[in-house]
């Protein structure tokens, strides 16, 4: 009796060098056993040819030679190259590793959710703390006992005074809602329902975001976070509250490693198993671009 060769790991090509790409896409997916790093693209040669000696990979002169090399594509590029070379990489057949947002506006977020729809790929969208064991715990405790009626986040932390993004312009740029928005409205869109209105949102000028969103069902969260306080260690807080009481969750430290891999876990079983839909795909990505955009509009309204 013969056994079935498992399948070959997926040929993927990262489009970035920058802190975040070297330092989580490229170990993550030369070490998973479902993957292989085989191609690397970014806007400065040098860089991508110094990472792709580092992972045994080849760099590519331009996007299209790396699109011919590979079956799927990560991207680790501001939101507004992500969202127009991932419509390119959708419409060539690849599978798409997506950062968050997903776009610069709903307008290119949802150019890139429909292209991947209209080319079956899987599409699915780093959102770290939701692959953590720690928060799938906390979630499906959550989900079990039921009954919240609000919520509240704090995520301050001084990451944007220091070097490690300083050649970041879009993140200066956009700031804590852009960066870590998603990351806070996706965890509590988890926790308590659908985020179905921006309430308020105000913005200060040391980029102190409050948000205060409705969910499906009546229950309400509010929202603090900046990523241009000098807090140390950062403060990474999710709660909620109602009739079982409180329950929070931090976040682990140093978990982005770990993240990462479960979500090559689940990226190479659904391309094995024809999958397509996933909590964390482009349309999750999307409905988090249209939270980003109503908070940007209400703190303009302030």
């Amino acid at each position: 009796m013969h056994e079935e060769a498992p399948p070959a790991p997926l040929r993927v090509g990262l489009i970035g060098g920058g802190p975040w790409a070297s330092s989580v896409h490229a170990p993550g997916l030369a070490d998973h056993p479902g993957t292989t790093l085989t191609a690397i693209w970014t806007r400065r040669p040098e860089v991508a040819k110094e990472l792709a000696e580092a992972h045994g990979a080849i760099a590519c002169a331009d996007v299209d030679e790396l699109f011919d090399a590979v079956d799927a594509v990560a991207f680790a590029v501001p939101p507004a190259i992500q969202a127009e070379l991932g419509v390119r990489a959708a419409e060539a057949g690849k599978h798409l590793i997506l950062e968050k947002p997903i776009a610069a506006d709903v307008a290119g977020a949802e150019r890139l959710a429909e292209a991947v729809t209209d080319a079956g790929v899987v599409a699915l969208v780093v959102l770290t703390l939701r692959y953590a064991l720690q928060t799938q715990e906390w979630l499906s405790g959550l989900a079990e006992a039921g009954g919240w009626s609000g919520g509240s986040v704090r995520w301050l932390s001084g990451a944007l005074l220091g070097d490690t993004y300083g050649s970041s312009p879009w993140r200066h740029e956009q700031g804590a809602l852009a960066d870590i928005g998603p990351h806070v409205f996706d965890l509590v869109d988890a926790a308590l329902g659908p985020v179905t209105r921006v309430l308020g949102a105000n913005r200060s000028e040391n980029d102190l975001w409050h948000v205060l969103l409705e969910h499906t069902g009546g229950a309400t969260s509010t929202v603090s976070m900046s990523l241009r306080l000098p807090v140390r260690p950062s403060v990474v807080e999710f709660a909620v509250y109602g009739e079982h009481g409180f329950r929070c969750l931090g976040r682990k430290p140093g978990s982005a490693s770990e993240s990462y891999t479960a979500l090559l876990d689940d990226f190479a079983a659904m391309i094995a198993s024809g999958t397509s839909t996933h909590p964390c795909d482009v349309h999750r990505g999307l409905h988090l671009q249209r939270i980003l955009d109503q908070a940007r509009r209400a703190a303009a309204r302030a």
